[in-house]
């Protein structure tokens, strides 16, 4: 295996700018989730003529499976690389910047579809030697919930793989440093929207109407009590309410206002208490001030929770390879950010981990950022950690 992992590095150092080339292009010509038709096409056609099996428009949408049958017997593993891209106005000043108005990649879904194409090929290349089986899931809408995930799983692009393996590259992290975490990792999500209705009327006589702007200012304070005093300290919990469309005349008062946000939580059990609690609240509030309600509350993607075996094989034989570029493997702290690769790992064992986009010194942007960026030297990087992972996986198992 020594020797095939030293091959499998030599290849993917020679197909480095080819990778580069494919980040720029898609990087200039993003696709929202669901709409990503060309996106897809230019993976499907990636892989025309190559020694595999492709699987287009998987799971009712864009998503395209690639099956790398091994020269020999042994274990299935899964590869999950997303492509969609958001809705942001690009400011980044790259000359290969979105050519798409309001549309960028400002989350890196760019990269994890360029170093996965030339992994793939590159395992293409090498399948003789390779016992087992690999599939390739390249998954679109991974931003816009249901997810894309979802649908993939449902249509059963798992069946008959024992373990997924999933990565992300950070722009908060420094160029060279992986990270990893076994079990809970990235937060589960709800997102809301809800509608006050009451009475309008005139400032001058506000007895007479039924103020959903006080109503709704009084919910949007109160709901942060539920995480302070409902939900144990070291428990992780957010409520947000990220809009408050409340605009109108400064004489007038609103009969209706609307509020959307969104939950994260790190266990399931959170999510219920925060929910009746959520419920609550807003009932009581609506009742106190005489206003109706409309309440859409929709739980999307679930906490994100490793596998503890493959989680440990994964930083042990990464941190034994020795992979030129990288220079630390860390466990990290759980991470905030929700994922929709958590409904790969609700089905199989997985390891989902980080890879570090940012030289020391140089300006960062969070991801969703008009701003954005990343070094691009994570590419070949994200390529080698995930191509160790795969082959130590395929000789070796999960010990």
């Amino acid at each position: 295996m020594d020797a095939l992992k030293k091959e499998l590095m030599k290849r993917l150092k020679a197909k480095e700018p080819e990778m580069i080339r494919l980040r720029r292009y898609m990087h200039e010509n993003p696709e929202l989730s669901f709409h990503e038709e060309k996106t897809a096409q230019l993976i499907a056609d990636f892989y025309e003529g190559k020694d595999c099996t492709v699987h287009r428009n998987f799971g009712g949408g864009y998503g395209i499976l690639v099956d790398i049958e091994g020269g020999k017997p042994g274990p299935s593993l899964a590869l999950r690389a997303d492509f969609d891209a958001l809705p942001i106005q690009e400011d980044t000043g790259l000359p290969f910047a979105s050519k798409t108005p309001g549309v960028m990649h400002a989350c890196g879904h760019d990269g994890h579809t360029a170093y996965m194409l030339i992994l793939a090929d590159t395992l293409i290349e090498l399948k003789n030697d390779l016992p087992g089986r690999i599939r390739i899931i390249h998954q679109p809408a991974e931003e816009t919930p249901p997810g894309g995930a979802l649908g993939m799983v449902e249509a059963g692009c798992l069946n008959g793989y024992d373990h997924v393996f999933g990565a992300h590259v950070m722009s908060n992290l420094s160029l060279g440093k992986i990270a990893y975490r076994e079990g809970p990792v990235q937060t589960g999500r709800t997102t809301f929207s809800i509608k006050l209705q009451g009475k309008g009327g005139h400032g001058s006589m506000p007895q007479d109407a039924n103020d959903t702007i006080v109503a709704a200012a009084q919910f949007v304070t109160a709901v942060q009590t539920i995480v302070s005093r409902r939900v144990n300290p070291f428990d992780t919990a957010t409520v947000t309410i990220g809009s408050f469309d409340g605009k109108g005349s400064a004489n007038v008062i609103k009969d209706s206002v609307i509020l959307k946000g969104d939950v994260r939580i790190m266990t399931e059990e959170t999510r219920i208490l925060i929910e009746k609690e959520f419920k609550q609240l807003l009932s009581g509030i609506a009742s106190a001030f005489g206003i109706t309600y409309e309440l859409d509350y929709v739980h999307d993607y679930p906490v994100l929770v490793n596998d503890d075996a493959l989680t440990k094989m994964f930083a042990n034989t990464t941190k034994e390879a020795a992979i030129d570029g990288v220079t630390e493997v860390v466990r990290c702290e759980p991470q905030t950010p929700s994922e929709d690769f958590a409904y790969y790992a609700q089905e199989k064992p997985s390891c989902f981990f980080y890879v570090g986009a940012t030289k020391d010194g140089d300006e960062w942007y969070p991801h969703h950022h008009p701003k954005f960026v990343i070094n691009e030297d994570c590419l070949l990087i994200a390529a080698k950690v995930m191509g160790n992972a795969v082959l130590s996986y395929l000789y070796n198992g999960v010990k």
